[in-house]
């Protein structure tokens, strides 16, 4: 489902080059689950947004199913990304002005859907997450857990075959942070390819496979 070979990635400025990750390998399954951890700066965070096609390594290729990435243009990338990849992030990224069912329906108004599937297909996600119960509500009346249930609903909303999640536990107690971990399971089960950072060794044990960063470099 993804390769990556070869990548490397340099950030620079007019009087700073900062090697962020050299020579990385990997490659993950269909219907993996796979964690990814390591120390503070180690580059999990660009090695998930270029597997997210966020970010574009400096070198080497990115193929997510079956498809050459690194090369295309932005728009390109943009279309790809909303089709086929789903994010959740360690701080939610709701927008607080609008109710639980509309954050969840964002990534559908850049596809063509009518009004009705939009709320239909962000219905059946939030079903999934356990919060069909709070569709007006808004982000400020929930917990941080419920936060994050949106945040997964946001991300599966348009059924997408990869999920990428940076942390999505970090800011969570370990009671509602093994609660997302189940719904992360759950959609796994359900056929999803989820990488995951994180920094908690429990949750990675409950991954299908562990890779460690250092220093910008794959370490196992």
């Amino acid at each position: 489902m993804i390769e990556l070979k070869n990548i490397g990635k340099v950030y620079r400025t007019d009087t700073i080059e900062t090697l962020a990750l050299q020579q990385v390998n990997l490659s993950i399954r269909k219907g993996e689950f796979v964690s990814v951890m390591g120390p503070s700066g180690c580059g999990k965070s660009t090695l998930l947004n270029i597997m997210g096609l966020l970010d574009m390594p400096s070198e080497g290729q990115v193929t997510i199913a079956g498809k050459r990435l690194e090369r295309l243009k932005d728009k390109e990338l943009a279309s790809f990304r909303n089709h086929n990849i789903g994010f959740i992030f360690q701080s939610y990224h709701l927008i607080p002005d609008l109710p639980v069912v509309d954050n969840v329906e964002l990534p559908l108004l850049y596809r063509s859907v009518s009004a009705k599937e939009r709320r239909e297909l962000a219905k059946e996600a939030l079903e999934k997450v356990g919060l069909s119960n709070r569709l007006r509500h808004y982000p400020s009346q929930l917990s941080g857990g419920q936060k994050q249930r949106v945040a997964i609903a946001r991300a599966i909303v348009g059924r997408p075959e990869v999920i990428l999640a940076d942390e999505p536990t970090g800011n969570l107690d370990s009671a509602m942070g093994q609660e997302v971990m189940d719904i992360l399971q759950a959609l796994n089960r359900d056929g999803s390819t989820i990488v995951m950072v994180t920094h908690d060794p429990n949750m990675a044990q409950q991954t299908h496979r562990l890779v460690r960063m250092f220093d910008g470099s794959q370490v196992s």
